[in-house]
């Protein structure tokens, strides 16, 4: 297929909220622009999307549906595709998809999101963004007042019982032969009540579809309702290697993420990013906040491009 055969002012790779948002905002200022994407979303998991003023509880696919649907509603172009390279040519950006195709665009926005490395416990993934979880201000509403095991992969997690804290009375943190509290971590845990067990955790109870407990390896079970880890949040940015664009190391705990400036730009040329990719922490709400913030500094280059190639043909001797 070649309808991408056009030359787009902006190509969006990746259509969650940060992709979207962008591109709905790009159309809306009458520039061309495709948004491609692979599916996926990290989120697509959960029961509904939350923090979204207006949108609580919405289903993540009707969400995306609603969005694609309102780009392609102001002559954006959505396109299903995962997009394997991105190389720069004659000043434009040239993306090579995995059905063969290509699409050339002047500036490119990066929105391909972050996946989720999770611990390596068996049954665990099944469970994830249902009982197994990590955002609080995503499910803690949701999970309120049931009991809440921290498994321990890093200091993190005692700033993360304590979080836990705040939705329910009965939070046990589960040291996981990853974690030595220190005298001040044990006296915080104390005082909010903070349960704690050590041992490695084995595996998960699960029971008429439930999470029910934790094994550990002395052969005990902790009861819970729901089960809180850290993941390790990568960046998918493989396509970008070409550009000499790589993600950096998390400092506050492991996973990658792609460095932009408050705008979103890159330390490439014409390539901004906004979303997971660049922030692991967003949620839906600021993910697109952050595509409609890149969105605008994009149309900004491109205003300041248009008129100076508009200057230099007014300059251009008439033939």
């Amino acid at each position: 297929m070649d309808h991408l055969g056009e030359l787009f002012d902006v190509a969006v790779i990746g259509g969650g909220p940060a992709g979207l948002s962008a591109g709905v905002a790009l159309a809306r200022a009458l520039r061309s622009v495709v948004v491609i994407d692979a599916g996926g979303q990290r989120n697509l998991r959960a029961e509904g999307v939350h923090g979204f003023l207006t949108r609580e509880g919405m289903s993540p696919r009707q969400f995306l549906a609603a969005g694609r649907a309102e780009l392609e509603g102001y002559g954006g172009t959505a396109v299903t595709g995962l997009v394997n390279s991105a190389v720069r040519e004659d000043g434009n950006f040239v993306l090579s998809l995995d059905d063969g195709s290509t699409c050339t665009a002047r500036r490119l926005l990066i929105t391909s999101g972050s996946e989720d490395e999770l611990p390596d416990l068996p049954g665990l993934r099944e469970r994830w963004g249902r009982d197994v979880l990590y955002c609080p201000y995503c499910h803690g509403w949701e999970i309120r007042n049931q009991a809440v095991g921290v498994l321990a992969s890093s200091s993190h997690a005692v700033l993360q019982a304590l979080t836990f804290r705040q939705w329910s009375r009965d939070v046990t943190l589960l040291l996981n032969g990853e974690l030595t509290l220190s005298p001040g971590q044990r006296e915080q845990l104390d005082a909010r009540s903070v349960k704690v067990a050590d041992g490695r955790v084995r595996g998960l109870v699960v029971q008429d579809d439930k999470l029910r407990a934790v094994t550990l390896d002395d052969g005990s079970a902790v009861p819970l309702e729901v089960l809180v880890v850290n993941p390790a949040t990568v960046s998918k940015t493989n396509m970008l290697e070409v550009l000499g664009l790589e993600p950096d190391s998390l400092e506050e705990g492991p996973g990658t993420r792609l460095h932009t400036d408050d705008s979103g730009l890159t330390s490439c040329p014409g390539v901004w990013a906004a979303g997971n990719v660049t922030d692991v922490s967003a949620q839906v709400m600021t993910a697109a906040a952050a595509g409609l913030k890149a969105a605008a500094a994009i149309n900004a280059d491109l205003v300041l491009e248009d008129t100076r190639l508009a200057v230099e043909a007014a300059r251009a001797p008439a033939r």
